[in-house]
């Protein structure tokens, strides 16, 4: 007796007419990279003609793909420009919630930068990181690597200085991680130092454009110097980060704080599954957030592998793995 196939489900289908060609650029990316990145997300089929998007496959998929594409097609109508990373966001805040308000989360653009992207929080854990900045004058930023904790701290400082909020910006982190022995390196101070600033760097010249970065470091308006540079000043005016903070000790991290002055605001960021210290040695951060983290004015916030921004084939690689170990 033969059994009988089963039926496959019926394809859904759904189109959207866009406000003009234009918003459509927007929304679609480069050679419509950013509608590939949402098939490949939903294991659906995104299409474009004319202004029009064609979307087809299973209905589930279909029909957050729809919800996606009608509440980012107001704000790509007003010239906000999407990036793959921002989709895949907003794919998982939907597939969290499908009433959820991306309007919200996508129209506080804290920057544009230098080349006209928009910088604007990813998912809700960064908009209470940004928010918390906003609030607090002392901000702990704990989580993983990929939450965006440094960058939107840069950008939020970079805001505020161009602004003229604050006079200047000071970028600092440990340069060693086992204590700063900055002898035993070839080369002179700064030699020695960049590597381990130069994700500072990354950051400063992706928002503002190497040009007018390096200008400002040369007239001193922004700061990039190791941790140890620190000791003995009083930072008025100034907004400070200090990043990889998990590889301070107790001793280091007490000395920034109290470095705060008056008109200033300080970001204290890091990443306690990562410390590099010696096995004995005790990371300053967290230290710090037991003692700190009832003191009004300091504000927490924790990062979690949900705030982390992955292209949709790592996360498809990431999934793999986790069920080839079991």
């Amino acid at each position: 007796m033969q059994r009988k196939r089963a039926k496959s489900q019926p394809e859904f289908e759904q189109a959207l007419e866009l406000y003009d060609e234009a918003t459509l650029e927007r929304l679609s990316g480069l050679q419509h990279n950013n509608l590939r990145t949402v098939a490949e997300c939903l294991h659906i089929r995104v299409g474009a003609r004319g202004r029009t998007l064609h979307m087809g496959g299973p209905k589930k998929g279909v029909e957050i793909a729809l919800k996606l594409f009608q509440q980012l097609n107001k704000l790509a109508a007003k010239g906000r420009e999407f990036t793959g990373p921002d989709l895949v966001v907003a794919l998982d805040v939907l597939k969290e919630n499908e009433n959820a308000n991306l309007y919200d989360l996508f129209s506080d653009t804290i920057f544009r930068t230098k080349s006209g992207r928009h910088v604007s929080p990813k998912g809700p854990g960064q908009r209470a990181f940004v928010q918390s900045i906003r609030d607090h004058d002392v901000v702990f930023g704990i989580g993983p690597a990929g939450t965006g904790k440094t960058y939107l701290a840069m950008t939020l400082a970079i805001a505020d200085l161009l602004a003229e909020k604050v006079s200047r910006l000071i970028l600092t982190r440990p340069a060693v991680e086992a204590g700063e022995h900055l002898g035993f390196l070839p080369g002179n101070m700064e030699e020695k130092v960049l590597p381990y600033l130069r994700p500072l760097y990354d950051a400063m010249f992706d928002l503002l454009g190497s040009e007018r970065a390096e200008e400002l470091v040369a007239h001193g308006v922004i700061e990039v110097a190791p941790l140890a540079f620190m000791r003995g000043r009083t930072l008025n005016d100034a907004f400070i980060i200090l990043d990889e903070a998990q590889n301070t000790t107790p001793e280091q991290i007490k000395m920034f704080l109290t470095r705060l002055g008056f008109g200033s605001k300080m970001v204290v960021i890091g990443d306690v599954t990562q410390i590099d210290l010696p096995p004995r040695a005790s990371s300053g951060l967290m230290q710090a957030v037991r003692i700190l983290r009832d003191v009004e004015g300091v504000a927490l916030c924790e990062l979690s592998q949900h705030d982390v921004v992955r292209h949709p084939l790592v996360q498809s690689m990431v999934r793999a793995y986790e069920k080839a170990q079991g």
